[in-house]
C-alpha cells in the first residue's frame, strides 16, 4: 500500500494498516514469542536465525520453544504470514526490525556484544529509509546509541528522520502461565522523539500496555534494574538461609511469617544458586560498565558472591549428610532431581544444578539425574541423559538432591523410597513422613507439623 507524507508518517500509517513487514533477528526464547505476536497483530514476519536447524524446524511447523505452540507455528507458516530464514537479503523487505540475540558474558564477566554487532551490522548492509530498528538484548547502558546507531549511520541514513532507532528490553519469563509476551508491559526508549513515537507504534500494534521513556540509556537500565532488584534480593535470603542454619533456625519458617506483614516487606526464597540468562548475568552488566567511570558496584558484587557459593553450600550439605551415615562423597550415588534453572521449564541455562553435579563429581560421587523437561542436555562438549524416576532409581541413590521443583515430581514417592533426601526448595515440608531423612537448605527444629524441616 502507498501511503504519502514524510519518511515517519508513512512507516506510522504502514504500521497501522499492518502493510509493514516486520523483521525478527533471533528465533530464540524471546524473538519466537515476539514473532508470533505481531503475526498475531495481522502483520507478515520474517524471522532471521543464523541457525539452519532452526529455521529449518520452523519452516517444518515445529516449535523449538516451550512457550510457542506448533499449531502456532504451522498456522503462521501456512498463512503465509510468517518466514523463518536465514538468508540476511530478506531483511531487505523489513520496515521494522526487532534484534532479540543472546548477550552473553565472557569468562571475565565483561559483556559478550559479538551478537548484537553481527545483528547491527547485517542490518546495516540491508538499511534502507523508513526503517525502524530496536535492539531487545540485554546489555549495558549506552549499547544502542553507542554499538547500534553509528552503523547505520555510517549507510547516509539519519536516525529520527531517515530511520528509527530504540531500545526496548525484553520481559520473557518463561513457563509463566500468567504473564507472556502480549501482556507485559513494553518499555520503549528512543534516540529521538520521533524514534520513540515509531517505536511505540510499533509495540502497541501486539502488546497491551507500552511504556515510553526519555532515551535508550533509560530503557537500557531499566532491565537491569529490574533483575538486579531479585539478584540482591536473592542474595539477601540466601545469605539469610546460612545464618539460619547456623542459628537452628528454620529459615522457611521465618520468611512465611515475615510474608505476613502487608507491607514493607516482598518476599523471597532461597535456594541452590541462581539461573537463566537474566538474573546471574544482567547485573555483570551494569557493573562493567560503573567499572568504566570507576565506580564500585558493592550490593550487585556482594550479592553475585552469596549467589554463585550457593551451590558449594548445597554439596556441603550432601558431604555432611552422608558423613552422618559413614558415607564418603567420593563413591557415594547421588540423583540430583531437576536441571533446569526453575521450576516447569526446559532451560538449564546457568542453572546451579549444573554447578552442583560438577562438584559432587569433583568429589568422586556417582551422579545422575532426573528432569520431566530436559531429557538430555550438553555441557562442555559432553551429553548427559537423564534417567527415569523410579522406586528402584531412589532406592538407588545414596542421597538425593532436590535442584528444581517440578510440579511434576511426586516428592511424596520421592520420600517414600529414597534413604535421605537433601531439599534445597522446601518441596517436602508439607509430606507425610516417609523412609527418607530429611536435611533441609537450612536447618531448623520441626514444629511438628511437617517432615522436611528436621535435619
Amino acid at each position: 500500500m502507498t501511503h504519502s507524507g514524510s519518511t515517519k508518517d508513512r512507516l506510522l500509517a504502514a504500521i497501522a494498516d499492518r502493510s509493514a513487514v516486520i523483521g525478527v533477528i533471533g528465533l530464540g526464547y524471546v524473538g519466537l514469542p515476539l514473532a508470533m505476536e505481531f503475526v498475531n497483530a495481522g502483520f507478515r514476519v520474517i524471522g532471521y536465525d543464523v541457525s539452519r536447524k532452526v529455521v529449518d524446524l520452523l519452516m517444518a511447523g515445529q516449535s523449538h520453544i516451550q512457550d510457542v505452540a506448533d499449531a502456532a507455528v504451522q498456522r503462521a507458516v501456512g498463512e503465509g504470514r510468517f518466514l523463518a530464514t536465514t538468508d540476511e537479503n530478506q531483511l531487505a523487505n523489513c520496515h521494522a526490525i526487532s534484534i532479540a540475540v543472546p548477550t552473553p558474558l565472557s569468562k571475565t564477566r565483561d559483556p559478550d556484544m559479538a551478537y548484537v554487532l553481527s545483528a547491527a551490522d547485517a542490518i546495516a548492509r540491508q538499511a534502507h529509509p523508513g526503517l525502524c530498528v530496536v535492539l531487545e538484548s540485554t546489555t549495558y547502558p549506552g549499547t544502542t546509541r553507542e554499538l547500534l546507531q553509528p552503523r547505520l549511520e555510517a549507510k547516509g541514513l539519519t536516525v529520527g528522520s531517515d530511520i528509527f532507532v530504540a531500545f526496548s528490553p525484553e520481559r520473557v519469563d518463561p513457563g509463566n502461565p500468567v504473564y507472556h509476551t502480549r501482556n507485559t508491559p513494553k518499555v520503549v526508549g528512543g534516540v529521538t522523539p520521533a524514534c520513540v513515537e515509531v517505536a511505540t507504534a510499533l509495540y502497541q500494534s501486539c502488546i497491551d500496555t507500552v511504556v515510553p521513556v526519555s532515551s535508550p540509556e533509560a530503557a537500557e537500565l531499566v532491565k537491569l534494574l529490574e533483575n538486579t532488584f531479585r539478584a540482591v534480593n536473592i542474595g539477601l535470603v540466601n545469605e539469610i538461609a546460612i545464618v539460619c542454619d547456623k542459628l537452628g533456625v528454620n529459615v522457611w519458617e521465618v520468611i512465611d511469617a515475615a510474608a505476613t506483614k502487608p507491607f514493607g516487606f516482598m518476599k523471597f526464597t532461597p535456594g541452590p544458586g541462581i539461573g537463566g540468562h537474566c538474573i546471574p548475568l544482567d547485573p555483570h552488566y551494569l557493573a562493567w560498565k560503573m567499572r568504566t567511570l570507576n565506580y564500585k558496584t558493592r550490593f550487585i558484587d556482594l550479592a553475585s558472591e552469596i549467589n554463585s557459593h550457593m551451590p558449594e553450600w548445597v554439596v556441603q550439605k550432601v558431604a555432611d549428610a552422608l558423613n552422618e551415615v559413614r558415607k564418603a562423597v567420593r563413591g557415594s550415588r547421588v540423583l540430583v532431581l531437576g536441571v533446569a534453572y526453575k521450576r516447569d521449564i526446559d532451560d538449564v541455562r546457568e542453572s546451579p544444578a549444573l554447578d552442583v553435579i560438577r562438584l559432587l563429581e569433583e568429589r568422586g560421587a556417582h551422579v545422575e539425574y532426573h528432569d520431566p523437561f530436559v531429557a538430555e542436555f550438553r555441557e562442555d562438549g559432553h551429553v548427559r541423559t537423564g534417567v527415569a524416576l523410579t522406586d528402584d532409581t531412589l532406592a538407588w541413590a545414596d542421597a538425593v538432591v532436590v535442584i528444581t521443583d517440578h510440579t511434576a515430581v511426586d516428592y511424596q514417592r520421592v520420600v517414600d523410597h529414597a534413604t535421605l533426601v537433601v531439599d534445597t526448595r522446601n518441596v517436602t515440608a508439607r509430606l507425610t513422613a516417609g523412609r527418607a531423612r530429611i536435611v533441609p537448605l537450612a536447618s531448623g527444629p520441626s514444629l511438628g507439623l511437617t517432615a522436611g524441616v528436621a535435619s
